[in-house]
């Protein structure tokens, strides 16, 4: 019988020798390829700033492949989604929520492959999330760039969700009272390039950590969070509560990471579509 997604079903992907074994290892690969199920692989934007994009310290648990959850990579190609699932800036990239979100939703469905569209940049502002703004640190333009993706990405399944952690360099007297208007008009413009508008944006709450006691401005941003969360149809707010730093005030742990993937998960399934 063909495949309704010849595409998809001949994507080779790689995939390690180890993969069915509890010992993780991050040296011998060979490629095989991926069934997925009739319905194509449910596709994440992973998007914002370095907390999306993962700055925790890579473990052994954060290289063991699960087949049923990918990555886009940066050339394009499905890849397994081993962590740092980000490439923004090379030397700081680590672990970040998206992966355990991932597994998480995949262990509910054994027939379900999760597709990861990483595009998240550290240090952007939302400035650089409009269309053809350049992003000067890193020169990228990260919401174009998340779109070309994204395009890419959908010929092999169907976008069921954004999730979305940034804020911090928006923390500002003068960005932040902007704030509030340039992400209501970021999850319209997502929206209406996928043309749906009831697709699902999760929004994950700053990191408040001991030490650190947040400013103003931060409070600022987080209020706008929490008002688009309460206001805009099918957006969430994630808690970070309880979640820990890595030791520089600013960027999650590798396990407070998981963890924030797993409430992400949690957040979107009260979201999404039956």
């Amino acid at each position: 019988m063909t495949s309704p997604y010849p595409r998809l079903t001949a994507i080779a992907v790689v995939v390690m020798a180890a993969c069915s074994s509890s010992q993780p290892t991050t040296s011998t690969y060979f490629p095989t390829p991926v069934t997925t199920a009739a319905t194509g692989m449910q596709l994440f934007l992973l998007a914002g700033q370095s907390n999306m994009a993962g700055r925790g310290k890579v473990e052994a648990q954060d290289s063991v492949v699960n087949p049923h959850v990918l990555k886009l990579d940066k050339s394009m190609a499905w890849v397994p989604a081993v962590d740092p699932l980000h490439w923004d800036k090379p030397a700081l990239v680590g672990v970040g929520p998206g992966r355990a979100f991932g597994l998480t939703l995949a262990a509910r469905d054994a027939n379900v492959t999760i597709g990861l569209v990483p595009a998240a940049v550290g240090g952007s502002p939302i400035s650089s999330w409009e269309p053809g703004a350049l992003d000067s640190a890193t020169g990228t333009h990260p919401y174009d760039d998340a779109l070309e993706r994204i395009r890419v990405a959908r010929k092999d399944g169907q976008v069921r969700g954004i999730l979305w952690h940034q804020g911090e360099s928006d923390a500002t007297p003068a960005l932040s009272v902007l704030y509030g208007e340039r992400l209501r008009a970021l999850i319209a413009r997502f929206r209406a390039e996928l043309g749906d508008p009831t697709v699902p944006f999760v929004i994950g709450e700053l990191g408040k950590f001991n030490g650190k006691p947040w400013s103003a401005e931060m409070e600022r941003v987080d209020s706008v969070h929490r008002a688009i969360a309460a206001s805009v149809p099918n957006v969430a707010y994630v808690s970070s509560e309880g979640l820990s730093d890595k030791g520089d005030k600013l960027h999650f742990d590798a396990a407070s990471q998981r963890t924030f993937g797993e409430r992400y998960a949690a957040a979107y399934l009260k979201l999404a579509k039956p």
